[in-house]
């Protein structure tokens, strides 16, 4: 392995929803996905950061870890750890975006779509939603079709219903 590929430390736990891995940089929280079994997880970590060199060290990454865990299992909990985000000036935007929406209620992409400080469509909220990284702390959950029907959800349309109803969305 190269020595010049950025380091990611990650650790892998059980949630309600599923298994959590986090990846941590240098710079906070890079990555936080939700998958079925540590397997599938750890292959999701890979794809999501193709190029990082991805290092096991709870000693680096469990307090990051039980963070990520603990907002989960209570979505409206406050995540209070330092966040690497990567992605386009679009896709940050509207991942600053979604942080605004207050636990418990819901935004249609195209409502989403309106409040960013760009001018972009739903459907590129939807893609910003599928790229996000950090899953419940990006709150992507909160973000439903115009009829208020439940879509599209990069770690599953079943965790994106758990999650709207954990936080007491009618």
């Amino acid at each position: 392995m190269s020595t010049d590929r950025e380091k990611l430390h990650y650790a892998i736990g059980e949630a309600h929803l599923g298994t959590v891995i986090v990846a941590v940089s240098e710079a906070g929280v890079a990555g936080l996905l939700i998958a079925d079994d540590e397997t599938r997880a750890l292959r999701d970590l890979r794809t999501a950061f193709p190029d990082a060199q991805l290092i096991a060290d709870e000693s680096i990454a469990g307090e990051a870890l039980a963070a990520a865990i603990a907002v989960v299992d209570a979505p409206h909990r406050a995540f209070a750890l330092p966040l690497d985000l990567r992605g386009s000036a679009q896709e940050l935007a509207v991942w600053q975006a979604l942080r605004t929406i207050p636990s418990g209620q819901t935004r249609s992409y195209g409502t989403l779509a309106k409040s960013v400080e760009m001018t972009i469509t739903a459907q590129e909220v939807g893609a910003a939603c599928a790229a996000n990284r950090i899953a419940v702390v990006i709150p992507c959950h909160r973000v439903v079709k115009a009829d208020g029907g439940i879509s599209g959800y990069r770690w599953g349309v079943h965790r994106k219903r758990k999650l709207i109803n954990m936080e007491g969305v009618a």
